[in-house]
C-alpha cells in the first residue's frame, strides 16, 4: 500500500501570539515558512518516498505549508483536494483569546479539559459573532448545520472520519498511487483525529498526544489500512521537543 504522510502546518501568526485559532484564517510567520521548507527537505531526503496526491484543509496556513514544502521537494505539480473537514477544531468563544490569559481566567484544569479532553467543547461562539464562518465563500456549499459554533475532539473525529474513509482511503487504494504516498497537510486537532482513527488511540490516551508543527509523520499501512509502523521524519528528539512546546502553550 502507499504510505500516508501527515504534516501539521508551520507556525502561524496566531501560534506566535499564542492565541486560539480554530477556523480563523491566518497566515504563516517567517518561522512557519522556514518550517514548511524544512518539511519539504525532509520529504525530499526520503529516497523511497514517491508523493502522488495532496490533501489539505481550506485554511491558508495549511495550504501555504503544502505549497512551500512541495516546492522544496520538487512536487508542486501534485494533484490536490481540499476539504473543510480537515480544518482545525473550532474553538468556539475561545477563538482569538490568549491561551495563557485564558488559563489565568478559568484555571489550568478547565483550560486543559477544553484543549485536550475528548468530549468537552469550549463555550459556543455567540450567534452572529463576527468570528463565525457565515459569509465566508469557502463554506458556501457546506450545509449550515455542519458549520460548528464550537467543537470537542469527538466532533472533529466525526467530521474527519468520513473524509478519510471516502476520499483519502480511496486514494490510498488507487492503482495509480500504488508504491507511492498520499500527503495530508492539516492542523493539530484534525491530525490528532486522523491518528486516533488510524492508530486506535483511546479517548483517554489521546489527551497526551501533541502534534509538532512542520515535521512530517510517515505512516506505513497494510492492505487493510492498518498501521504497520509510523514515525516522524528527521531527528526524533527534535520532534519530541516540538511536541512538548505545543503542550506548554497554555502555561
Amino acid at each position: 500500500m502507499p504510505d500516508l504522510i501527515l504534516l501539521r502546518h508551520g507556525q502561524s501568526t496566531w501560534n506566535e501570539l499564542n492565541l486560539f485559532k480554530g477556523w480563523t484564517d491566518v497566515d504563516l510567520t517567517t518561522q512557519g515558512e522556514a518550517e514548511a521548507a524544512e518539511a519539504g527537505r525532509l520529504l525530499a531526503d526520503q529516497t523511497d518516498l514517491d508523493l502522488r496526491v495532496l490533501h489539505t484543509s481550506v485554511l491558508t496556513r495549511a495550504i501555504r505549508t503544502a505549497e512551500i514544502a512541495l516546492h522544496v521537494a520538487g512536487r508542486s505539480w501534485l494533484p490536490v483536494q481540499r476539504s473543510w473537514r480537515l480544518n482545525e477544531r473550532h474553538y468556539g468563544d475561545l477563538t482569538g483569546k490568549d491561551k495563557k490569559e485564558t488559563t489565568e481566567q478559568f484555571g489550568a484544569e478547565q483550560v486543559h479539559q477544553w484543549r485536550r479532553s475528548y468530549d468537552v467543547p469550549p463555550p459556543r461562539l455567540p450567534e452572529g459573532d463576527p468570528r463565525g464562518a457565515a459569509g465566508d465563500p469557502r463554506y458556501r456549499d457546506v450545509p449550515p448545520e455542519y458549520i460548528p459554533a464550537t467543537e470537542c475532539l469527538k466532533d472533529v473525529v466525526k467530521r474527519v472520519t468520513p473524509y478519510f474513509t471516502d476520499v483519502i482511503a480511496e486514494d490510498l487504494r488507487k492503482e495509480s498511487v500504488r508504491g507511492g504516498a498520499v500527503l495530508v497537510v492539516a492542523h493539530g486537532n484534525s491530525l490528532r483525529a486522523l491518528r486516533m482513527v488510524l492508530e486506535n488511540i483511546s479517548d483517554e490516551d489521546i489527551a497526551g498526544l501533541d502534534i509538532p508543527t512542520g515535521i512530517p509523520y510517515r505512516v506505513r499501512l497494510d492492505e487493510d489500512l492498518d498501521v504497520i509502523d509510523a514515525a516522524y521524519l528527521g531527528d526524533p528528539a527534535a520532534a519530541a521537543a516540538a511536541a512538548a512546546a505545543v503542550a506548554r502553550q497554555a502555561g
